[in-house]
């Protein structure tokens, strides 16, 4: 079997001679020149995806004040930011809300503004408002700080993100006679609608299923800059069910990963409000896959007619922990805008963008044509299948 190192790779790229197509131009070379040739002619496949991540957030150094302070809690633009760090670091939580947000006092909640729109209005340069307080120290002795801050003045800022890129997810219906509010989005009863949120063949972890190539150091982009890959996400869970090629059919593997706030673009960090749900951020995360082997090659050629995920209840089944699949249906029929369910015919939607997770794997392709971006050769690979980690729901952990 055909071979190739990262370093091979890297000089090829250095040199300007790595040849490097998208995930989606990869599935028709394949059928043109078969796996063996098109594992000699290819070095690199491009993926992408666009969508809402919740568990993201973003690491601030904002800088002493005169006279300093230690700051015990902080708002910024009135949304609460984490300060258990140390005397100036702060975390912005992106489903993090202003204080006085009525939630869903009013049925249902708009949730206009969060962490997230925090982090995209940074990233735009906007200046934004800091309010901290503090119970004074000998050596922090202010207790109070009001100020702008814009992301060019401050020492440190980068985005941390316990959980994104997950692998496969649920398509959400609604059973129920009545309208839900979900971080799926709106769902309507009676069967109205399905939503998904996943790129199919442009998914990163769809053309990695086992993680061969992905892991710690892993260069990947980030909300328009360069990231890493720094430790399987939350909620890892590498044993899920899998079909023959290797893809999860429901919700599997995710990442962690970090990068430098300073370098990216408000485009691929966007605010995000979910009626009745709350706020988040939409992050743009593309990973390069270099094809090493004949196996890589066969994985990153999948199609959206081979990777398949479950159609959930999200009005009782869900909420209440009760393990059911209402029907496995491929992203082809997704993507096609219909599917069946229960002999009903349902219009679908996606949450995630395929047209900008096109457009990630496309400007990843172009900055390693060009030489501006490396592979980096992870130091450890995220747990695969044959780790023995498993992620458990809390009802199996008896948390009452």
């Amino acid at each position: 079997m055909a071979t190739k190192t990262y370093e091979e790779i890297n000089q090829k790229i250095k040199k300007g001679e790595a040849v490097v197509v998208t995930a989606e131009e990869i599935i028709d070379i394949v059928k043109e020149k078969g796996v063996k040739q098109t594992l000699k002619d290819v070095d690199v496949v491009t993926t992408g995806t666009f969508g809402p991540m919740c568990s993201s957030g973003a690491i601030l150094n904002i800088g002493h004040s005169n006279p300093k302070i230690k700051i015990q809690k902080a708002w910024l633009n009135d949304v609460n930011a984490y300060a258990g760090l140390a005397a100036v670091d702060l975390y912005i939580g992106v489903t993090e809300v202003p204080d006085d947000d009525p939630l869903n006092k009013v049925h249902p909640g708009a949730f206009r503004y969060g962490g997230g729109h925090v982090i995209e209005d940074l990233v735009a340069g906007k200046d934004v408002k800091l309010r901290a307080i503090s119970y004074g120290t000998d050596c922090y002795p202010r207790r109070k700080l009001e100020t702008l801050i814009n992301l060019k003045d401050l020492n440190e800022a980068f985005l941390f993100n316990p959980r994104n890129a997950y692998q496969n997810y649920n398509c959400a219906v609604n059973l129920s006679n009545r309208v839900i509010y979900t971080y799926m989005g709106v769902i309507k009863p009676h069967l109205g609608n399905a939503n998904y949120s996943t790129s199919g063949q442009l998914s990163p972890l769809l053309n990695d299923p086992l993680y061969k190539t992905i892991g710690i150091g892993t260069r990947i982009f980030l909300g328009g800059g360069v990231g890493y890959v720094v430790w399987n996400g939350t909620q890892h869970n590498p044993t899920a069910k899998r079909g023959e090629n290797g893809v999860p059919k429901g919700g599997a593997g995710t990442l962690s990963v970090v990068g430098d706030l300073k370098q990216m673009k408000p485009e691929w960090l966007v605010g995000a409000s979910f009626v009745g749900y709350g706020a988040t951020l939409t992050v743009g995360l593309g990973i390069p896959i270099p094809l090493l082997s004949e196996e890589i090659l066969e994985y990153v050629s999948v199609t959206d007619k081979e990777i398949f995920t479950q159609v959930i209840d999200y009005s009782e089944d869900y909420p209440n922990g009760i393990v059911r699949s209402l029907g496995e249906i491929s992203y082809a029929q997704l993507r096609s805008g219909e599917i069946e369910v229960n002999g009903k015919k349902v219009p679908t939607a996606s949450l995630s963008s395929y047209s900008k997770a096109r457009e990630i794997a496309l400007e990843l392709k172009s900055w390693i044509k060009e030489g501006k971006f490396e592979l980096g050769e992870p130091v450890e690979l995220i747990p695969g299948p044959e780790s023995g980690l498993s992620f458990k729901p809390l009802k199996e952990r008896a948390v009452e």
